[in-house]
């Protein structure tokens, strides 16, 4: 029997092995203009972690130490796929020497000869032109991780770099431990979680890319956790922190509507429901507090603004409907498209709230799973990380193609390169080929099938 369990773990721990050397050369040995490496790599990552996680019988403690051990991997790498980070390291740093980071840009100091910040002038140039001229857009407990950092490694990027993952690290065990439980609750098989946990896009963007959409997914899992335990008022202080890490989860509040008032004529359903709120508004304006003043409004309004009417990646409806408008005008209508896009994916979330009665957790995550998508399909920018909220939350549900996308992301990155030429500007076959196939297995499962299980 010893020979068969032992023989059972061989194919795995042989898989376990190969993926630990794709991920060390994913980590060390990869720049982002190698088309070629970066798609063997990635795709040969998703293959190794399907046979992973079907080889060995969804066997809970290998499986957990594998998400692990390849996060450990990353460990010490510097981000080649992103250039955020660096502004990260600069915004921590900017608080320690006590400065509100949402008053000034970088591009203020460097310009002038100033380096208020230890490693300013390398920061600085590792960031980009773009972010430099900006001010920072990340609340404020994202900037609570950037301090961190640099309280425990002021003068070394690559110690930032290490602390800062760390993090990511930590609120993905938290994701791991808290969203099996919710499973569990949901009488929903518990491996559905390794599809998150062990996917090669989750750990190369997340943990390998530094974005702090993981720690806003621990938040968003524990939030929707508590409320499925009824404990409401700690779901939405939990759920602000979430927000405050990133704004995404704003946009899901109208979805809450039919949890509370279940019935339209329940008195308390709607009291609890508006306390909920306040509870949330409260604990977001406590957390940007230390940083309030109207400079700050103004500034923090306008980079948020920027997204909408300046910023475009990745895009899919919004470039169809681009083109539409260079045809009828001959130029680039984003500053009216930008407008529109926006208040149909409101619509559409305000449908979503108050047409479909999202009274069950499974219902409420399929909502916030299907506005959150629509509102990717209508933007001007979509960068890669941000699908991390859908792939999470379809574990919840019947629907997988977060999954798929999560796959084809990474043309994303190869839409990049302009081929033969020196530009940096968008191939669109790429991005159509990806949304192409996105848009498939959407249609498939959201309006032909609707049911599909993995």
């Amino acid at each position: 029997m010893l020979n068969n369990v032992s023989k059972y773990h061989k194919i795995p721990l042989l898989f376990i092995l190969l993926s630990s050397i794709f991920y060390l050369s994913f980590a060390y040995d990869v720049v982002r203009t190698d088309i070629t490496k970066l798609l063997l790599l990635y795709i040969t990552l998703f293959v190794f972690a399907f046979k992973i996680i079907k080889t060995t019988g969804f066997y809970f403690r290998l499986l957990v130490i594998s998400a692990i051990l390849f996060r450990l991997l990353f460990l010490f790498a510097i981000p080649n796929l992103s250039q955020d980070f660096y502004r990260f390291v600069w915004d921590g740093r900017m608080i320690l020497e006590g400065f509100n980071p949402y008053l000034y840009t970088p591009d203020s100091f460097i310009q002038n000869g100033e380096f208020p910040i230890s490693e300013a002038q390398e920061l600085y140039n590792g960031m980009g032109s773009l972010s430099a001229s900006h001010f920072t857009n990340y609340p404020p407990l994202n900037q609570l991780c950037f301090t961190i950092a640099a309280f425990f490694s002021g003068k070394s990027i690559l110690g930032s770099v290490v602390v800062m993952r760390t993090l990511i690290i930590a609120a993905d065990i938290g994701t791991l431990y808290i969203g099996k439980k919710l499973l569990e609750r949901l009488k929903l098989p518990s491996n559905r979680i390794f599809w998150y946990i062990l996917n090669p896009f989750i750990i190369i963007e997340l943990t390998g890319n530094l974005h702090f959409e993981g720690i806003m997914i621990f938040f968003l899992v524990w939030s929707l956790y508590l409320l499925h335990s009824g404990k409401w008022k700690w779901a939405a202080f939990i759920l602000a922190c979430s927000i405050s890490v990133k704004l995404i989860p704003l946009m899901f509040l109208p979805l809450f509507f039919y949890w509370f008032a279940k019935k339209r004529t329940s008195f308390n359903g709607l009291k609890n429901l508006t306390v909920f709120y306040l509870i949330i508004g409260i604990a977001i304006i406590l957390f940007f507090l230390p940083f309030f003043s109207m400079e700050f409004i103004n500034n923090y309004s306008k980079t948020v603004g920027l997204w909408f009417g300046n910023f475009e990646f990745n895009a899919s409806i919004y470039y169809i409907a681009r083109e539409i408008g260079y045809t009828i005008t001959g130029y680039n209508e984003i500053a009216i498209i930008g407008k529109i896009l926006p208040l149909i994916s409101l619509l559409i979330i305000l449908g979503l709230s108050f047409l479909k009665q999202n009274t069950t957790l499974p219902k409420l995550t399929a909502s916030i799973l299907l506005a959150f998508t629509c509102y990717l399909f209508l933007s001007t920018t979509v960068h890669p990380w941000y699908i991390a909220t859908l792939v999470v939350l379809c574990i919840f549900t019947n629907y997988r193609f977060p999954l798929i996308w999560s796959l084809v992301m990474i043309l994303s990155y190869l839409s990049y390169v302009a081929i033969g030429t020196s530009d940096k500007s968008e191939n669109l076959w790429v991005i159509g080929l990806e949304y192409s196939i996105v848009f498939f297995a959407f249609i498939w499962e959201v309006v032909l099938k609707k049911e599909i299980k993995i």
